[in-house]
């Protein structure tokens, strides 16, 4: 069965002012699409057809030979994640298990946001920012080049900000520092991030 872009989980203006209608139609219905549109015919007829993002990814990760398809597994994975770690009218403190851990972790959620801007505005060129539950089980703040992902070094996702140009170009040009901003500040989804550790 082949891949499918999946669906944004609002509609394409629901995070303007702060993300625009057309940056969103670009960078999920080009990019996004184009990484599932590769990936479907990389793996046709290989023996990677049929299995998910998931075993695709932990298969190819660090194997040169395979980094089309690991390349495009992995940012369709880290879109449709990305996509989920922001909501319309997010933003603000997260509340409850995930707060009392990140105080924990980090010593205060001020440390936190200091951190995840660091990773964010330090990550040269393109790539991602993530909040991670490590092997260690304690939260932490990588960032990852490209298609990277945390998920093939064992860590657990819980939420994700893409610093590659055209995730912000359109609203913010080399203002990557305003985004990283208004990211924490109106549009990061703490209730996803919430879930993602309790299931961890």
């Amino acid at each position: 069965m082949s891949f499918e872009l999946p669906a944004l989980p609002y509609a394409q203006d629901a995070l303007e002012p702060h993300i625009s209608a057309e940056t969103l139609g670009f960078h999920h219905g080009k990019h996004h699409n184009a990484y599932v549109t590769n990936l479907n015919n990389l793996v046709a007829g290989s023996e990677f057809e049929g299995k998910s993002l998931e075993e695709i990814m932990q298969e190819t990760a660090g194997d040169a030979g395979k980094a089309g398809i690991f390349n495009n597994a992995a940012q369709i994975w880290n879109h449709t994640f990305y996509w989920h770690s922001m909501a319309p009218n997010g933003g603000g403190k997260p509340t409850g298990e995930l707060a009392a851990k990140i105080d924990a972790d980090f010593g205060s959620f001020d440390a936190f946001v200091e951190a995840f801007k660091t990773a964010g505005a330090t990550q040269f060129g393109s790539g991602w920012a993530w909040l991670v539950l490590d092997t260690d089980v304690k939260l932490k703040v990588v960032k990852t080049l490209n298609a990277e992902c945390p998920l093939t070094e064992g860590q657990k996702p819980l939420l994700t900000m893409d610093v590659w140009e055209h995730a912000y170009y359109l609203d913010y040009q080399n203002r990557r520092p305003d985004y990283i901003a208004t990211f924490l500040n109106s549009l990061v989804n703490w209730d996803f991030a919430a879930e993602n550790l309790a299931a961890a």
